[in-house]
């Protein structure tokens, strides 16, 4: 088998099934590819959603009883049968030739490990004009290139629509445990840390044909959501790193700074939200420099 495609979901039993059925839609033989869904502890209807549809046989559901992510996504991999482990999210939708397009990069090179994809936003309600661009990744967007093109360092795929040789696992440990959202924190760095490991041994490539996707529901469009997404981003980007005493009176500086940098701009929203997010993301910056190993996912 070529691929198998995951979807790790945790009490989104109708959005699960959306992005199966873009799945079983799309141009790739069933033959090819397998889809494995990995319920993550859901206490919603996903189970009882999925043995409703009379999905074919060729589609798998996963109870995984340890609640995170990055628990979900090594369960994946340890039940992938296929070549390659696609990820998809569970609020995305792949494009009809996804599959086979991210399986073609894999087959251009042995050596390439790691697969990205463009990310294409369903702004729910449309997109918030008072977003500043520098953070509209934070809501797994991606347009990287409009060209097939290797992934130099420190540019990397996001969750949303990322892909794996199967094979390099005999020799990477997958995604760390301490890392990855847990229930409805914003924990994230688990991919980040693994794609950085691979790409010490492995090529990391972009393909802008193999799209999704994918939905921003408005309950991620307003401010409080962003500042605790930004928040919970210095938290687990401290929690990769090595802290210093040093560091911390920089993030105290900066967040001086961006004080300053707010009360200058009141009239302007889109600066204001910007220098909010520093301060936010400097405070979880500090708070992941004491943070002790698996010490803080709730």
């Amino acid at each position: 088998m070529r691929a198998s495609v995951a979807i790790c979901t945790h009490n989104r039993g109708d959005d699960t099934m959306q992005a199966i059925e873009s799945l079983l839609q799309g141009d790739t033989a069933y033959t090819a590819y397998e889809i494995i869904i990995i319920d993550n502890c859901s206490t919603d209807h996903t189970k009882e959603r999925f043995e409703s549809m009379n999905f074919p046989a060729h589609v798998r559901y996963i109870f995984e009883p340890q609640l995170g992510l990055s628990y979900a996504r090594n369960r994946a991999i340890q039940e992938a049968r296929g070549e390659f482990v696609l990820f998809l999210d569970d609020d995305a939708l792949a494009s009809a030739s996804w599959i086979r397009e991210v399986v073609r990069i894999f087959d251009m090179d042995s050596e390439i490990g790691c697969v990205g994809g463009k990310i294409v936003p369903i702004w729910e309600g449309g997109k918030p004009e008072w977003i500043p661009d520098d953070f509209i990744s934070l809501y797994s967007i991606l347009d990287f290139s409009n060209e097939i093109v290797e992934m130099k360092e420190p540019y990397i795929p996001f969750g949303a629509n990322v892909s794996f040789r199967k094979s390099i696992f005999q020799d990477i440990q997958p995604f760390r445990t301490d890392l990855g959202r847990i229930g409805n924190n914003l924990l994230s760095g688990e991919e980040s840390d693994l794609i950085g490991r691979i790409r010490a041994k492995y090529k990391i490539y972009y393909n802008p044909y193999a799209a999704v996707e994918h939905k921003i529901s408005k309950s991620r469009l307003n401010k409080r959501w962003l500042l605790r997404r930004v928040y919970w981003q210095g938290i687990s980007d401290a929690t990769q790193h090595q802290s210093s005493s040093v560091g911390i009176l920089k993030h105290l500086f900066i967040i001086f700074l961006a004080s300053i940098y707010i009360i200058v701009s009141m009239t302007n929203v889109k600066k204001v939200t910007r220098g909010m997010a520093k301060i936010y993301y400097r405070n979880g910056s500090i708070v992941g420099s004491f943070r002790k190993s698996k010490g803080m996912n709730a």
